[in-house]
């Protein structure tokens, strides 16, 4: 009479526990991935007591540490815009713009002095003399929150 082994090692694999491992993993990634903040240039916002979020987005203008300006950046790969060239930059984003509440998010770097704010502030005001008195655009300063 043969004796039969009672703990048979079995040497196949399972592998649906992996897949749904994989596919759990690449639906984080996904949401994970649309949260991070769309700040493709690094900077330093001025604090605010207030957490409260005045407009949507429609066009921002950034400034960063090096005094370059950048109209709606796409990404880390954004180039720098000249002075010179903010109105017409402004002036093509405006063109794109659709939205009913009219405003410019500045998110400028809190070491940038005063006279590059304003001088934003000019190129503003050019651009608001072909518009109507009731489609003008308004800049909101983008500060961090608490």
């Amino acid at each position: 009479m043969a004796i039969k082994m009672q703990n048979k090692v079995d040497t196949t694999f399972s592998a649906t526990s992996m897949s749904d491992l994989v596919f759990l993993l690449l639906i984080f990634f996904m949401l994970t991935s649309t949260m991070v903040s769309p700040n493709a240039i690094n900077l330093i916002l001025p604090k605010s007591t207030s957490d409260k979020q005045l407009v949507s987005k429609n066009i921002e203008v950034y400034i960063n540490a090096d005094l370059q300006y950048f109209v709606n950046p796409e990404g880390s790969a954004a180039q720098p815009i000249a002075y010179e060239e903010l109105l017409p930059a402004l002036q093509d984003a405006a063109g794109k713009d659709n939205s009913d509440n009219k405003s410019i998010i500045l998110r400028a770097d809190k070491s940038v002095p005063v006279e590059n704010v304003v001088a934003l502030m000019d190129v503003l005001n050019e651009l608001n003399e072909s518009y109507p008195e009731e489609s003008r655009y308004k800049m909101v300063l983008a500060t961090e929150g608490k």
